[in-house]
């Protein structure tokens, strides 16, 4: 009889190990299979988003003079040269940068004194005046370049390009303010009000220890400004004119009335322009204390 549940019990331990086993093989094989299903996830959406990069840059090299299949039998500049020598498209870039650095530091300016002051409110106050400041990034661009077009048509003082600047800074301030905001939260009041007590002025304070704590996220929001202001196409539409118009708004043009590669040259152009933006922040800054790390703790 003892010996009966002896063989038993080994039995039932045996099968109890076999089953984990192969339970442990199962769970082996189901987390493989997961870890590859997100590798193709990941590889499908790299592919998803750099091919139509790919495809811009390769027909930007293209020797022949029309738009034909893909891809290119040989390559060439030509584009390229036809864009910077472009009556229409190189003024349109040069009003789109002018209007970008224009853009980026009235918004960055604007948006850390208006951050500042919504840091130091009290709660009550703050959260209803941020949504408030943060709502046009909540409306369409046709809503607010319609309704700029109808205001400043009716006063009619400012040229082309001051119209186009208040378009733009309607959208880009909110973003400089909600960056700014980021890097604010995170430090801690006590260290101004320790510059105060050691004799420091509200001025003092700002530029020796609110300044270089939250310099990172007030740079993210500079770069987002910059980025907005050279890519916004449906406000500048509205705001601009026969003589001052944005590149967007050319190239859109352009595509409307004779399509051929120069709008591949143009936007590759305005890649590798973004591409020595982040490069030259890197070197400056560090890109990754700039994007990545706007909170300090103290």
């Amino acid at each position: 009889m003892k010996m009966f549940r002896n063989s038993g019990a080994t039995l039932v331990f045996r099968t109890a190990r076999v089953m984990g086993r192969r339970a442990l093989f199962s769970k082996r094989h189901a987390d493989a299979g997961l870890t590859w299903c997100v590798k193709a996830i990941i590889g499908l959406t790299a592919v998803f988003l750099l091919l139509p990069v790919i495809i811009t840059v390769v027909m930007s090299v293209d020797s022949r003079d029309y738009l034909g299949s893909f891809p290119p039998p040989s390559i060439s500049m030509h584009w390229f040269d036809r864009f910077f020598h472009n009556a229409y498209l190189w003024p349109a870039f040069h009003t789109s940068l002018l209007l970008a650095i224009a853009t980026t530091a009235v918004a960055t300016a604007i948006g850390t004194l208006a951050a500042l002051g919504i840091s130091r409110m009290s709660p009550h106050l703050r959260d209803p005046i941020t949504t408030a400041f943060l709502a046009p990034l909540m409306l369409p661009g046709i809503t607010i370049g319609f309704a700029l077009v109808m205001v400043l048509s009716a006063v009619d003082v400012l040229p082309t390009f001051y119209k186009l600047l208040a378009g733009h800074l309607i959208v880009a301030v909110p973003y400089t303010i909600r960056m700014t905001l980021i890097g604010l939260s995170g430090i801690s009041r006590t260290l101004r009000e320790a510059a105060l007590i050691l004799g420091a002025n509200e001025r003092q304070a700002f530029f020796t220890i609110t300044l270089p704590l939250a310099k990172n996220s007030i740079a993210a929001g500079a770069i987002f400004a910059f980025a907005f202001s050279m890519d916004d196409l449906t406000i500048s539409l509205f705001l601009s004119d026969f003589n001052t118009y944005p590149l967007p708004v050319a190239l859109v043009s352009l595509m409307r009335s004779s399509f051929d590669l120069t709008l591949a040259a143009a936007a590759v152009f305005l890649m590798g322009l973004t591409i020595v933006i982040l490069i030259m922040l890197d070197r400056v800054l560090g890109l990754d204390r700039v994007i990545g790390h706007g909170i300090y703790r103290a």
